[in-house]
């Protein structure tokens, strides 16, 4: 083939037979010639390298605990939930310059930002932090698997649905507060952990902690006026049906 060296050239001074891919014999020192020739490493020739085919980027495959469409950041910052911790303290410093009636869920049929304003005022600073310390620890925990959509969500559906429940039937005349949110959450966080450990399957919750901010919770609302147990009722139902669904999500795009 041409363009192939030869498989050993002879030494024009001493004789000897030598690699043809040197420039100096090894037994004289007499110089072959000035380089050596380029190896071909696939055909024996040298041949200049093929260019790259640029990648194309691609999404990173659902890590567990992520569904289409909703996906966590593990080290992102939990900014919903941040959100919804700061409103509630702002709610808080509020409700001592206003009355109750004015912040409180009374009616359906009343004006519709009460809806809002009801879930982020506490008239108790123990009912507040028996609240918004599941609600915060679920709620960070959530939005790192799913993101901050499902938090907003889960606090729309379940702390302010739960108090609207609460007023349809009659079971409270003022509502204050998020517990439905608060148990909703950790609902949604906690049951898919609960059905893995169930079947054996490796979980990353603290399931006895979240049972302890759970009761916590219920038994706050039976002691504090303007806080109502239905709301929490509700939001845990609510909760454990989103749970439900985020881990059915999971399994089916495993």
């Amino acid at each position: 083939m041409a363009g192939t060296p030869d498989l050993f050239v002879v030494c024009k001074k001493c004789g000897s037979e030598v690699s043809p891919y040197i420039t100096e014999c090894p037994y004289c020192g007499t110089r072959l010639r000035k380089r050596a020739p380029k190896i071909d490493r696939r055909a024996g020739e040298a041949s200049p390298r093929a260019p790259r085919r640029a990648v194309r980027p691609t999404l990173t495959p659902l890590r567990t605990n992520e569904i289409p469409g909703i996906r966590g950041d593990p080290t992102g910052r939990p900014n919903a939930t941040y959100v919804l911790l700061a409103l509630s303290l702002i709610g808080f410093l509020v409700l001592p310059f206003v009355t109750d009636a004015d912040l409180a869920l009374a009616s359906l049929t009343g004006d519709a930002w009460r809806y809002v304003t009801s879930a982020f005022a506490y008239p108790n600073a123990w009912y507040q932090l028996a609240v918004l310390l599941p609600l915060g620890v679920a709620g960070w925990r959530l939005e790192q698997r799913h993101g901050p959509i499902l938090v907003l969500a889960l606090f729309a559906a379940c702390g302010i649905g739960g108090n609207a429940i609460a007023v349809a039937i009659g079971a409270d005349a003022l509502v204050f507060g998020a517990p439905g949110a608060a148990l909703g959450m950790l609902a949604a966080w906690a049951l898919p952990d609960i059905l893995r450990a169930r079947h054996g399957v490796e979980h990353d919750g603290d399931l006895l902690g979240a049972l302890t901010l759970a009761v916590v919770v219920l038994a706050t609302t039976a002691v504090v006026p303007g806080a109502s147990t239905v709301a929490a009722v509700a939001g845990l139902v609510l909760g454990a049906l989103a749970g439900l669904m985020l881990l059915r999500g999971t399994d089916m795009h495993r």
